[in-house]
């Protein structure tokens, strides 16, 4: 029997992970999406016993994941589904939706347009390749030089609006974070690293922006969260969304933020706003 210890909750995105492991071989489609689900999977598991302080199970838990691949193999399994041959990375849906001529006009007349990708597995991305923005990228595990290893809850805040950027990329990051609250506070704290809108100038009709990609059933099949409820949230937090995309696999958003105080911030709950055991029980709590 376990001992009950006192609940804790994971004060970084980096507790809900395992320790790293050597990265497997080429897989292929099938194996890469097991893989990425196992790990998934596991490590919710493991978030759960850390917070249940069940330091035997979370270990247990980790040595597993650990023989999956951990984190490295999770990255490779990514990357792999990120080539061309796979359906190419997110970014892509990002360039078709910014004005792309603008953009580079600023860019080449010498104004700075700043982009902080959260999660960042590889310097060769859509976005990297224009050469329009200035690139800051960050990941858990960097796996990469241009990569810094850094976690977003902990990277220090801006101190003025130089350090700030116009675009943040949380492709398939938030729903690594494994507690609903944990999620909350992540977008909450986007509207801190974002410059003012003020400052966007012509191109305020997308900027400053969030770039959101989440896993379709995230959204289109959970007990906790639709279409409907991301967006009240998002406009809780004073983001108004621009553009979205619905594959079979993923979902795309486009958020700008019309302010940095989140004027409008409401509590959301962990609700059941769907039934069906068919569902997951993906949600975003904000308080």
């Amino acid at each position: 029997m376990v001992n009950k210890k006192k609940r804790t909750r994971l004060k970084s995105l980096s507790q809900g992970r395992p320790p790293t492991a050597k990265p497997v071989s080429t897989i292929s489609s099938k194996a890469t999406r097991n893989q990425i689900r196992t790990h998934h999977k596991l490590e919710k598991e493991r978030a759960k016993a850390l917070v249940a302080g069940d330091d035997a199970k979370a270990a247990a838990l980790a040595t597993e994941i650990e023989l999956q691949g951990g984190i490295e193999g999770y990255q490779r399994a990514s990357l792999i589904g990120q080539t061309n041959e796979r359906g190419g990375d997110s970014s892509k849906v990002l360039m078709e939706w910014l004005n792309v001529p603008a953009l580079r006009k600023l860019s080449d007349g010498g104004t700075s347009i700043r982009m902080l990708e959260v999660g960042a597995l590889s310097v060769s991305n859509a976005c990297s390749k224009s050469k329009i923005f200035d690139m800051e990228r960050i990941d858990l595990n960097s796996q990469a030089e241009g990569i810094t290893q850094q976690d977003f809850m902990e990277r220090p805040l801006p101190l003025n609006e130089l350090e700030k950027f116009d675009i943040i990329s949380l492709s398939l990051v938030l729903n690594y974070v494994p507690d609903p609250i944990g999620r909350g506070q992540m977008l909450l704290r986007t509207l801190e690293f974002l410059k003012s809108p003020q400052d966007a100038g012509q191109l305020q009709d997308c900027l400053p922006s969030l770039f959101l990609v989440l896993p379709a059933p995230c959204v289109t099949n959970s007990r906790y969260l639709d279409e409907n409820r991301l967006e009240a949230i998002m406009e809780s937090l004073d983001y108004v969304n621009v553009k979205k995309k619905l594959s079979n696999k993923l979902v795309y958003y486009l958020w700008r933020m019309e302010s940095s105080t989140a004027k409008k911030m409401s509590t959301f709950k962990k609700e059941e706003i769907r039934s069906g055991k068919s569902r997951n029980n993906f949600a975003i709590v904000l308080k």
